[in-house]
């Protein structure tokens, strides 16, 4: 099938200085970002709509990839929040009975660019081997000296808080499957167990499955105080996913020192980050991190081998919490650790929640209800 829009060339210059050519697909200017791939088949709608993807530029290694187009059940937050998104072969003829509209016009109604043609298996090799780099992509020059002093001044991820770019504003209601403008009730409902999310850029499907366990779920901003949260009265918090350096977040990291021990607390990706920084540990960057679905990690419980959906730069270093909590899973790819527990406090590095991906682990939101459960009995 003949590449579209031929008039319309876009270059993406990486750091090391090496560039790739492509055509625009979708929107056209510069941006810029953090390149990194994703090994995920299918589920590009859920990565377009992640803000953990926040200032970063993703390239997928599935070559073909907008056949079935844009709906509205799998988006995993109202937006786009990704820099730039780089496919081998767009394709322009989705077919889908839930399709809404195509990944072209979702990304212009964005303001995102999407280019192809790019040689997606050379720039992921080149990222494999080099590690994540900052990149630049544009349809308005082709000066390479240009766009690689441009790209050499960008911040990067490290050191920066994109946590406050992402997060809600307001706190709100979850209820019936969206954000609700019900006013957030003061007193619980009926015998539902109330939990708490500290937004720091979370996934609607978090939201989803925290409801389908039978949980009232609130939403609050990132940069909410442990007053802000305990004064909601939950049977438990959960510290979301989120984008950017967890080591740039010290005010998420003291306002969930001030509460794990007093009530339940799950954190997932970020929030596991957040929750071993609070005990007193710290966190390194992978050289190209773990971005797909197909990541298998080891539940150290049972023996037994999941495979799970992952979206992160950085992980907790284990012997900066060892004695501290207590390590629950292990990446078999690299040995990195997946989770941890402490009395009262889960964490997991990946994502059990997916979308998209395997649902291996979903089962953890189970588990977490029945912390709350047994918590809120003792209490009596």
């Amino acid at each position: 099938m003949p590449l579209l829009n031929k008039e319309r060339k876009a270059l993406l210059v990486l750091e090391d200085g090496s560039h790739f050519e492509g055509l625009a697909f979708a929107g056209e200017g510069e941006t810029m970002g953090e390149v990194v791939f994703n090994t995920g088949m299918t589920g590009y709608q859920e990565v377009i709509t992640d803000p953990s993807y926040k200032g970063q530029i993703v390239a997928m290694t599935y070559p073909l990839v907008g056949n079935y187009g844009i709906n509205v059940e799998d988006m995993e937050s109202s937006g786009v929040h990704l820099e730039g998104f780089i496919v081998k072969e767009y394709q322009p003829n989705p077919s889908n009975w839930r399709m809404r509209q195509s990944l072209k016009s979702f990304l212009e109604e964005h303001g995102k660019i999407g280019i192809e043609g790019i040689d997606t298996r050379a720039l992921t090799r080149r990222l494999r081997l080099s590690g994540a780099m900052k990149g630049i992509i544009s349809t308005e020059t082709k000066n390479i000296s240009e766009l690689l002093e441009k790209v050499r001044a960008y911040p990067g991820l490290v050191g920066r808080d994109l946590v406050r770019e992402v997060s809600c504003q307001k706190p709100y209601l979850w209820k019936k499957g969206a954000p609700s403008t019900q006013k957030i009730p003061a007193k619980k409902s009926g015998k539902k167990l109330r939990v708490v999310v500290l937004d720091c850029g979370v996934k609607y499907n978090i939201l989803r499955l925290l409801e389908k366990n039978g949980c009232d779920v609130i939403v609050i901003p990132a940069f909410s105080t442990g007053a802000d949260i305990m004064s909601y009265k939950p049977d438990g918090v959960l510290l979301s996913n989120g984008p950017g350096d967890p080591a740039a977040l010290p005010y998420i990291v003291d306002t969930t020192r001030t509460i794990i021990g007093k009530t339940p607390v799950f954190g997932i990706c970020l929030g596991h980050q957040i929750i071993g920084q609070a005990v007193g540990g710290y966190t390194t960057k992978l050289k190209f991190g773990h971005h797909g679905i197909n990541q298998p990690v080891k539940n150290l419980d049972s023996g037994r081998v999941e495979i799970t959906s992952q979206n992160h730069g950085f992980v907790v270093v284990p012997e900066s919490v060892k004695n501290k909590a207590k390590k629950t899973f292990d990446n078999l790819n690299d040995a990195t650790s997946e989770g941890m527990k402490m009395p009262l406090t889960m964490s997991v590095q990946y994502h059990p929640e997916a979308s998209p991906g395997p649902r291996d682990t979903e089962y953890l939101f189970s588990q977490f209800v029945k912390m709350l459960k047994k918590k809120k009995g003792k209490a009596k």
